[in-house]
């Protein structure tokens, strides 16, 4: 089988490659974080009630970069499309820049109690720093098997790493090598979910169209963010309980 073009093309263009990755760092707009809660549901029992307790851990994109407040971004969103259904309680951990390895790292801040569903949103980070494919799929799943065993975590959904070849923020030829590559990665989650009834992969599949980016050519915004949940939703329904 032959490599893959951008595979023997990123030698050769790894000069030009390194400095459009620099310009990107210092001029590209930089979003913060938006202010809310990050955790709600039923008050007084730890998050060990009855009802669905959802834990969801990522990046910037988890984290809601894009969106004005928690309100409009990815977790709160979710949690109130999913709590129509029936008592929930949630939490958020994300952060700008993380990587599946971060997270990992990250595992002790969580709080002690049981989830029954995690959604993980990685990929765009390890993406950009060209983590091999089998490297991510091994830390992805090291991920799944430490909230298994920490927290008592049951189902997973991975959601997919997005095709950044449609990022308008990447100059070209970067922006091709990072879709090509965010493909790749995005094939490990299939794969990792393939035959496995507790964990599901949702490929990102969003138009994006204009008005479903940030201003900052990167990040989803408001109205992607409602997207993704209701695709996110209706796979979470569909997962075997």
């Amino acid at each position: 089988m032959k490599p893959a073009p951008d595979l023997v093309l990123r030698p050769l263009l790894a000069p030009l490659l390194l400095a459009q990755g620099l310009w990107v760092r210092t001029r590209a707009m930089r979003l913060p974080e938006p202010a809310g809660p990050r955790s709600g549901g039923p008050e007084g029992d730890g998050g060990n009630g009855s009802g669905l307790r959802l834990l969801i851990l990522g990046d910037s994109s988890a984290a809601g970069v894009g969106a004005g407040s928690q309100g409009a971004a990815l977790g709160a969103q979710l949690a109130d499309e999913l709590s129509g259904d029936g008592p929930l309680c949630w939490h958020l951990e994300a952060a700008t820049g993380a990587t599946t390895r971060d997270t990992l790292l990250a595992l002790p801040r969580l709080p002690q109690r049981q989830f029954d569903l995690a959604l993980l949103v990685h990929g765009v980070n390890d993406t950009t720093r060209f983590v091999s494919p089998s490297q991510f799929r091994s830390r992805q799943n090291a991920l799944i098997e430490a909230l298994r065993s920490r927290h008592s975590v049951r189902r997973f959904i991975l959601s997919g790493v997005p095709p950044m070849q449609q990022f308008p923020l990447l100059p070209q030829p970067l922006r091709w090598v990072l879709g090509c590559h965010a493909g790749r990665l995005d094939r490990e989650l299939a794969e990792l979910a393939k035959g496995r009834p507790d964990i599901a992969h949702l490929a990102l599949d969003l138009p994006y169209e204009p008005h479903l980016v940030a201003a900052d050519g990167y990040h989803p915004s408001e109205a992607a963010y409602s997207l993704w949940v209701a695709q996110l939703a209706r796979l979470i329904r569909d997962q075997p309980g």
